[in-house]
């Protein structure tokens, strides 16, 4: 037990995880936090897909973020909960960067909305590669013009049709070998993968719910040791042929260390507020 600085740098007494002295990769998921996310000084970039989410949710990290597309059909989301807000005005304040895509799936309508404001909309025909991936290529172009790093929030990608969300999992887990950070949220939980090594993951109890995940997607098997969970694994295999830590909880008051083998996909449910 210490003191510790948390992800808005205050400082507080937590129960403090220990692992060895080999270098440890900090996780914050700040830009979930309404009165933290608009004070942030993180390069960030929100990807909307066409997915169902809450406007709250949107209102958080739309202003936790500094670059926002939609991926195709993701700006009739943005479109429509806006809209449904009952605030005329409300679809003026939140105008994202582009709109990219095959187009396949956008709206006319939201397409003479968005271009009559000169929101970028952009026709990718390639179908090698999904929405997502493009607005992703889009992000990095512009990392490569401005030299800015940027860490991605997708708004979507963990709910619907089974093959959009496994794609969202292989992708992420391809993304992990090029990016720093790349976080997905609903409106029911987030996450993200964690590769090979020790991860310190902060958590803010105000946001995060008790329940959690530890998934060893895309690999034959990992070993995990964890300290801050209800059910923690000491040098345990996991697998899909074998154990899995599903429906683990966070304990209050704690922050979780994992140390993992082989990528895996953390994802903690959000409180519901």
């Amino acid at each position: 037990m210490g003191y510790q600085r948390n992800c808005h740098g205050l400082e507080q007494l937590r129960i403090l995880p220990t692992f060895s002295t080999a270098m440890v990769v900090e996780w914050c998921t700040q830009f979930l936090d309404p009165r933290a996310s608009k004070n942030l000084n993180v390069s960030r970039a929100l990807i909307i897909l066409n997915q169902p989410f809450s406007v709250k949710l949107l209102k958080t990290l739309w202003a936790a973020s500094e670059w926002r597309s939609c991926a195709d059909g993701g700006a009739n989301r943005l479109y429509d909960v806006l809209g449904a807000s009952g605030d005329a005005n409300l679809r003026s304040l939140f105008l994202p960067d582009m709109v990219k895509g095959d187009l396949d799936s956008l709206r006319d309508d939201v397409k003479s909305y968005y271009t009559s404001l000169d929101v970028p909309v952009i026709y990718d025909s390639d179908q090698n590669s999904t929405d997502l991936m493009k607005c992703v290529q889009a992000l990095e172009e512009k990392e490569r013009l401005t030299g800015q790093e940027f860490e991605i929030v997708i708004l979507g990608g963990l709910s619907g049709r089974l093959d959009q969300t496994v794609h969202t999992l292989s992708y992420l887990h391809k993304l992990r070998k090029t990016r720093k950070r790349v976080f997905t949220v609903t409106d029911d939980n987030v996450g993200w993968v964690l590769n090979e090594g020790e991860h310190l993951i902060h958590i803010n109890h105000d946001v995060l719910g008790q329940t959690c995940g530890l998934l060893p997607v895309g690999i034959d098997s990992t070993i995990l040791t964890t300290t801050g969970l209800r059910w923690n694994l000491d040098n345990t295999e996991s697998s899909f042929d074998g154990l899995m830590s599903t429906s683990n909880h966070l304990v209050p008051g704690q922050d979780v260390a994992i140390k993992t083998s082989k990528p895996i996909w953390w994802c903690v449910e959000l409180r519901d507020h």
